[in-house]
């Protein structure tokens, strides 16, 4: 582990618009649809409104918008309370070899920049494309064992992310990129243990905010440690059991790979490993004659990550729903939809839905992805109806189109009930590269 900061550093520095692939910079724009989307369907959530008002007590000034909402608050707030909109309902994108989501914590400090800044959409772009790449390959490097442990990696090097993308709009110079580094290392943090709850958005929107903080403060040459990442007490060994060899192969292609390209977009709102789940069961619902009171057990086949992270039978929220396999399972074949709507309070509390969380198993099964799984349903006749995923549609494999991203958007600018339309804000996300102006979007998104 030998001068990975500076390494780092020097990447984000260095690397131009003309290094960026055609494919990753579309890949961009992508993320970016994906991104308004789930925060337009999150910027009217009761726990994001509450966090709108606590924020509001501490605002310094109003120069920067909600997507959404019609309040103005400074940059540190929205990048922070945009970031939690993006993320509270587990739809945001999900970069699978690390299973970080990665736009909301470097997508949402960029903006508020560029609303204070004379950015345009290259520079923004690069900015947003070199933060994802930070915040992924320290996931990398940090994979598994890091999540495994408890800490909530979308958090934890989201800040690091956010850091990158920030200093990289400043124009920071490798020396204090290193410092924003240092300073980002010293605010990661989140815990898994807050899935499900209103506090996991706490910590997402801390990356977001933090990483922002922390190139502000090195802009103005306030100094961090030299190996922040790497040092004896840095954050590659601190936060994970992560060897020379696992930290090596997480750069080795630094430059010429890139974590955009591993990038992947909901059709459900939940967890990633849900989402082969919920296809499954989506398709038997459909299967002609099938009815949900015939239902006796089912079986759910898959990576043990999907029992790890979604066997939650006791469930009392709507947010909670997200990471129970128990209630996505029982909604997708009950009502034979896995909406938004379908992931409420209300829902949760459905006494036909509650009463089925103790006929479903789990079969942990190595061999399967995070992105595939077997559903098996056994009927009170004893007859069994089954159906394999290899690859969820969201996936790398079945990735959604262009169009399926500007739907999702639509729909969920409804759902959260913005008056904002849709059709300006995606003619705009498509040309930011163009754009002379990156804070265009927001201004389309904000009310």
């Amino acid at each position: 582990m030998k001068d990975i900061t500076r390494r780092l550093a020097s990447f984000v520095a260095q690397t131009q618009w003309e290094d960026i692939p055609q494919k990753v910079r579309h890949e961009a724009k992508r993320a970016l649809v994906n991104y308004f989307a789930v925060a337009l369907a999150g910027c009217s959530d009761p726990g994001i409104s509450k966090a709108v008002s606590v924020y509001g007590r501490f605002s310094s000034g109003h120069e920067a918008g909600l997507i959404g909402r019609g309040e103005k608050t400074d940059i540190l707030n929205a990048a922070a309370l945009n970031a939690m909109s993006a993320n509270v309902f587990d739809f945001d994108d999900t970069h699978l070899p690390t299973i970080i989501h990665p736009t909301a914590s470097v997508a949402a400090p960029l903006f508020a920049l560029a609303q204070t800044l004379p950015l345009d959409g290259k520079q923004w772009l690069l900015a947003f494309v070199l933060g994802v790449e930070m915040e992924c390959r320290l996931g990398n490097a940090v994979s598994p064992g890091h999540y495994q442990r408890g800490w909530h990696i979308t958090s934890t090097c989201g800040v690091f992310g956010a850091a990158a993308a920030s200093a990289k709009a400043l124009d920071l110079d490798t020396a204090n990129i290193g410092w924003a580094f240092g300073n980002a290392s010293a605010q990661s943090s989140g815990l898994v243990e807050t899935l499900g709850s209103m506090s996991k958005s706490i910590s997402v929107g801390n990356a977001a905010r933090n990483g922002l903080l922390s190139a502000l403060l090195a802009q103005d040459g306030f100094a961090g440690p030299e190996r922040p990442i790497e040092g004896e007490r840095g954050f590659l060994r601190v936060m994970s059991e992560a060897t020379d060899a696992d930290v090596d192969a997480a750069f080795t292609t630094l430059g010429s790979e890139w974590a955009l390209l591993s990038n992947t977009y909901k059709p459900y709102p939940c967890g990633v490993v849900l989402n082969p789940v919920i296809e499954a069961c989506l398709g038997l619902s459909a299967t002609p004659g099938f009815s949900f009171a015939d239902v006796e057990r089912v079986t759910l086949r898959g990576h043990p990550l999907l029992r790890a992270r979604t066997d939650r039978p006791n469930i009392t929220l709507g947010r909670e729903a997200q990471v129970s396999a128990q209630h996505s399972v029982a909604v997708a074949l009950a009502r034979g939809r896995a909406g938004l709507a379908e992931f409420t309070d209300a829902e949760v509390a459905d006494p036909l839905l509650r009463a089925f969380a103790s006929r479903l198993d789990f079969v942990d099964d190595s061999a399967y992805s995070v992105e595939a799984a077997q559903v098996t349903i056994t009927l009170r006749s004893g007859e069994t109806m089954s159906r394999r995923i290899d690859a969820a549609r969201g996936s790398l494999q079945a990735p959604l189109a262009d169009s399926d991203l500007e739907n999702k958007l639509r729909e969920l600018a409804e759902y959260g009930g913005s008056s904002r339309k849709p059709a300006p804000l995606i003619d705009a996300l498509w040309a930011l590269e163009s754009a002379p102006d990156a804070s265009l979007p927001m201004q389309l998104a904000c009310l």
